[in-house]
């Protein structure tokens, strides 16, 4: 069978993985995480049976960046399940700016809280913990689960159709049910910071229980995080809604709603003029004005 890469080929008479045939091709480089295979995202360890056509991904690339994510959101996961075992996990996906994973815990987690999930992460990353694909069937999926006490992890295998082969990713003593792809391992993840912590409805639904939702940030290089870090500090200092009420345009007020805002007399004032400039304009326009019922 031949393997097609973008800058080189392969031919292999056994089954071979992405990884050893990208080495065997003298295309893999120290920064490719993962991979697309035929057009399908696809882990370094997923084994080639036929002819494929193969593009190596690095962090560089939107697919590489989200399976980078989504293999933070279990690292962060297993964190959670170190420190409190009693918590039950839900789901964790990969987002465009970054990742989340939320959590039944009865436990209100913090600003202390995610310090110590930082440093449980850290050492998640430093073991450099192999993460290996495995498959089961459907009935078996749900035993595995239910011995775990993920009751939210049997509800979602139960959702699937009779006959479904259900794929888990491990790494040490933390098994996950997932589709996948993810990272070969831990260590690959060498840059991270849990940003903040919300509520979440269950399914999105605000008659199911509500969840705890950490999200997060992951690179494979410190430098990387904290440009990203130094970033959304600059944006904060740019944030209307900051400004706006430091300067005194508006206030809010909790029994009316953050969202709407009360204009102070200098915001109050600042519409007043863009009003008249905008009727100032569409006069000199030949624009007639015309009003609605109210």
């Amino acid at each position: 069978m031949k393997i097609a890469f973008e800058n080189g080929s392969y031919e292999s008479a056994a089954p071979i993985t992405v990884y050893d045939a990208a080495k065997e091709a003298g295309v893999l480089s120290r920064d490719v995480i993962a991979a697309l295979v035929n057009g399908q995202p696809a882990d370094l360890t997923m084994e080639l049976q036929a002819d494929a056509d193969v593009k190596l991904l690095t962090f560089e690339d939107a697919e590489g960046r989200h399976i980078f994510n989504h293999t933070a959101a279990h690292i962060l996961a297993q964190a959670v399940k170190r420190l409190f075992p009693e918590v039950k996990l839900t789901i964790g996906p990969a987002i465009d700016r970054g990742f989340y994973y939320d959590f039944d815990t009865d436990k209100p987690f913090n600003a202390d809280t995610l310090t110590a999930l930082e440093a449980e992460m850290k050492k998640i990353v430093k073991e450099n913990l192999r993460i290996e694909r495995f498959t089961l069937p459907k009935d078996e999926a749900i035993k595995l689960m239910q011995e775990r006490g993920e009751s939210y992890k049997v509800e979602l295998i139960e959702e699937l159709p009779e006959g479904e082969t259900i794929s888990f990713y491990k790494q040490g003593e933390y098994t996950d049910l997932c589709v996948g792809p993810h990272l070969f391992a831990t260590g690959l993840v060498k840059a991270y910071k849990l940003t903040s912590c919300t509520g979440a409805y269950w399914k999105g639904d605000q008659n199911n229980k509500q969840l705890t939702r950490i999200y997060g940030v992951a690179f494979p290089k410190k430098e990387m995080l904290k440009e990203h870090l130094e970033m959304l500090e600059e944006a904060k200092k740019r944030d209307h809604n900051k400004l706006g009420r430091e300067l005194g345009y508006f206030t809010t007020v909790d029994y009316i709603g953050q969202g709407l805002p009360i204009m102070l007399p200098k915001g109050a004032r600042g519409i007043q003029l863009l009003q008249r400039w905008v009727e100032d304009y569409e006069q000199s326009k030949g624009c007639q004005l015309t009003k609605t019922p109210l």
